[in-house]
């Protein structure tokens, strides 16, 4: 199985713009999990957060997102992470078949932020962490 990054959906409603992405990944679910609720797994994607205390109610801090609160966690399939500046980031892991997972992302914010090719960008070194 090999991953892909599909495409992505971008929604605005009022003044709030909700990115979407589903990302095939050739790896179980709990594989994947540390590489969106662990610091060295964001760092080795994304983004080298400054805290994440991994449970509900802990302190993040994603470095251009800000501050924030981890407002979802259900270990192995769901980490989401609400900042002052960055809005809302949610990753929810799901089954792929016997061996893979599906990540379904959202990140939902007020004014400017993210762009898509940004995002794909990033899912794109998340996948090639284990094409190799």
């Amino acid at each position: 199985m090999t991953g892909s990054v599909e495409q992505g959906t971008s929604q605005t409603h009022g003044g709030t713009r909700i990115l979407h992405f589903l990302v095939r990944l050739p790896v179980s679910m709990e594989t994947v999990w540390p590489a969106v609720a662990t610091v060295e797994g964001l760092a080795a994607w994304w983004t080298g957060p400054a805290a994440l205390e991994p449970r509900l109610g802990g302190e993040v801090v994603l470095p251009g997102l800000g501050e924030g609160q981890v407002t979802a966690w259900d270990v192995d399939r769901v980490a989401e992470y609400t900042l002052q500046r960055g809005g809302r980031v949610r990753f929810h892991l799901e089954r792929d078949g016997g061996d893979g997972a599906v990540l379904r992302f959202t990140h939902e914010y007020e004014g400017e932020g993210e762009t898509e090719p940004a995002w794909r960008a990033r899912f794109e070194r998340l996948v090639a962490r284990w094409e190799s």
